[in-house]
């Protein structure tokens, strides 16, 4: 059986939760931890849902917020229906499945 892995960023949900709810704010916060990201870097990582994201990152926005990476990022994994393959026995005989040719007789 497959699994259908996905997550959600829930940054923006934590900084909420402290209070937070200018992202320059977080801006200083960062650099404090030796993070240094321009306000659209930041601005982005709090709007959007990161693809790649460093671990000393994580770590800093974990530590600003006294949180859990598992706090701010929930996952979800499902198990997803796996496709049928043709197999041996469903092979089909087409030439059994044809329809047969019909015959035109002229009229008498």
């Amino acid at each position: 059986m497959k699994r259908q892995v996905s997550y959600q960023w829930r940054l923006r949900e934590v900084m909420a939760a402290h209070g937070m709810f200018i992202i320059t704010d977080l801006v200083p916060l960062l650099v404090d931890r030796g993070i240094n990201l321009s306000v659209s870097q930041v601005h982005r990582l709090a709007t959007g849902t990161p693809e790649r994201l460093s671990l000393p990152v994580l770590a800093a926005l974990c530590d600003i917020f006294h949180c859990t990476p598992a706090e701010l990022i929930a996952t979800k994994a499902e198990n997803t229906a796996v496709r049928k393959t043709a197999t041996d026995r469903g092979v089909v005989n087409l030439n059994a499945q044809r329809p047969k040719r019909a015959r035109l007789r002229p009229e008498s």
